[in-house]
């Protein structure tokens, strides 16, 4: 299993005791979610929607490719990935 970081946002910091980045193991990105919901209750449900699938307004990134064209949660992880939960940013004019 691969040793990961994952960087968490500002707006998720609550549910993580403060933590920007949280460090474990996981072979895939889906089972990165898993490991974070059973960990931080409250989390998952921000990232994720009811049916396990990544909601339309965040984005994950493995070493700064967006998971979305790069396998889904099905994304493997080396050794080392670093997994960045991203909101979606709207406003300004």
């Amino acid at each position: 299993m691969s040793k990961v970081t994952v960087r968490i946002p500002t707006a998720l910091r609550s549910f993580v005791g403060g933590a920007d980045e949280i460090g474990l193991e996981a072979e895939t990105v889906g089972r990165v979610i898993s490991v974070l919901a059973d960990r931080h209750r409250g989390l998952i449900e921000r990232v994720c929607d009811a049916e396990g699938r990544v909601r339309p307004f965040v984005n994950l990134f493995v070493d700064g490719k967006n998971i979305k064209t790069s396998g889904g949660l099905d994304t493997p992880l080396a050794d080392g990935a670093v997994v960045s939960i991203v909101p979606a940013v709207a406003g300004g004019r």
